[in-house]
C-alpha cells in the first residue's frame, strides 16, 4: 500500500506537518511519501488566469501524485477557521482537472492548532466536503492545545488519550505498529 501524507499548510514550521509525520510514523507495513504543499505552489485560482494560461503544471503533479496513492493522510491547518489560502488554491486549481480530486481514495484526516479547538472548523468542513470530491474519509481528529500535549523535540504526542485517539483512527485504514 503506497499513502500520501501532507499537511495542507505552507508553514515551513507547520504543525500540522510535525502531526502527519507522527502519524505517519505510527503505521506499519506501508510506503509513506510526503508532500509539501509549497512545491505546488500557484497564484490565487479564477477563471480568469485559467481562461489565460490554462490549468497550471503543479495542479496536475499534485492529482497525479493523489492518483498514485493507495490512501490519504491530511492534516489541515486552520486560518480564521477555514483552510489555508496556500491549499484552498492548489484544491481549486486541482478541481479543474477533476472535480473528484481524491480519487476515490479512503483517508483519514487531522487537524491541529495551538487552541483549544484543534482545528476543528477546518476539519469539519474538510470531512463534510470530502466525499463530493471524491474522498472516503474513514476516520479524523482534531488536536488541541498542539504545545501542551506535543513534543516537538521528539516528534510525537505526549498526551496518553490523544495518543490512544489518533490510534484509533488510524486503525480505521491501516494496520499500526506497536506503541511507539
Amino acid at each position: 500500500m503506497k499513502l500520501l501524507a501532507f499537511a495542507a499548510s505552507s508553514s515551513k514550521k507547520s504543525i500540522n506537518a510535525q502531526l502527519v509525520r507522527h502519524a505517519a510514523s505510527l503505521i506499519k507495513s506501508v510506503e509513506i511519501e510526503y508532500l509539501d504543499i509549497n512545491d505546488y505552489e500557484m497564484p490565487i485560482f479564477s477563471v480568469d488566469r485559467e481562461n489565460e494560461f490554462g490549468i497550471l503544471e503543479p495542479a496536475h503533479r499534485f492529482y497525479q501524485k493523489i492518483g498514485q496513492a493507495d490512501a490519504l493522510l491530511i492534516s489541515f491547518a486552520e486560518h480564521n477557521g477555514s483552510f489555508t489560502a496556500a491549499y484552498k488554491s492548489l484544491f481549486d486549481w486541482t478541481s479543474r482537472i477533476d472535480g473528484k480530486v481524491f480519487q476515490g481514495r479512503p483517508m483519514v484526516m487531522l487537524s491541529a492548532s495551538p487552541g483549544g479547538r484543534g482545528g476543528a472548523s477546518v476539519l469539519e468542513a474538510a470531512v463534510n466536503s470530502a466525499a463530493r470530491f471524491g474522498g472516503v474519509v474513514k476516520a479524523s481528529l482534531p488536536v488541541p492545545k498542539f504545545y501542551d500535549n506535543f513534543d516537538t523535540q521528539a516528534g510525537k504526542l505526549t498526551d496518553i488519550e490523544l495518543q490512544a485517539s489518533l490510534r484509533s483512527v488510524l486503525g480505521e485504514l491501516f494496520e499500526l505498529a506497536d506503541d511507539a
